[in-house]
């Protein structure tokens, strides 16, 4: 029985510093695909917030910093998958104004 998987990268989605503002705007678009991975990269000089509802400050970034979600690596039951479901939509906003840079979604997604 074959257990391999094909990985590919998703477009990125990124904000320009210029254009995220005190309130939630989005940052690309919804993902069309079940995302096994995100890494959100904060390139400004601003301190930045991440949220998925457009509303709740869900995710710190600092300027200049990442996280990295990778939500298969060390799982025990290879038969589930952790995922971000399709159609998740993130956006960002400042806590502090970036004046140059800008913020990143990268990500990776899979299927057998």
């Amino acid at each position: 029985m074959n257990n391999s998987q094909v990985v590919a990268f998703d477009q990125i989605r990124s904000s320009a510093a210029a254009s995220i503002s005190s309130s939630y705007s989005p940052i690309g678009g919804p993902f069309v695909n079940m995302v096994r991975l995100v890494c959100i990269t904060n390139n400004t000089q601003g301190d930045l917030f991440f949220s998925t509802d457009g509303s709740t400050d869900m995710l710190f970034v600092g300027a200049g910093g990442f996280k990295l979600f990778d939500l298969n690596t060390n799982r025990t039951n290879t038969d589930q998958f952790w995922v971000f479901p399709i159609g998740t939509q993130f956006y960002v906003r400042y806590n502090t104004t970036p004046t140059s840079g800008a913020a990143y979604i990268e990500c990776l997604w899979g299927h057998p």
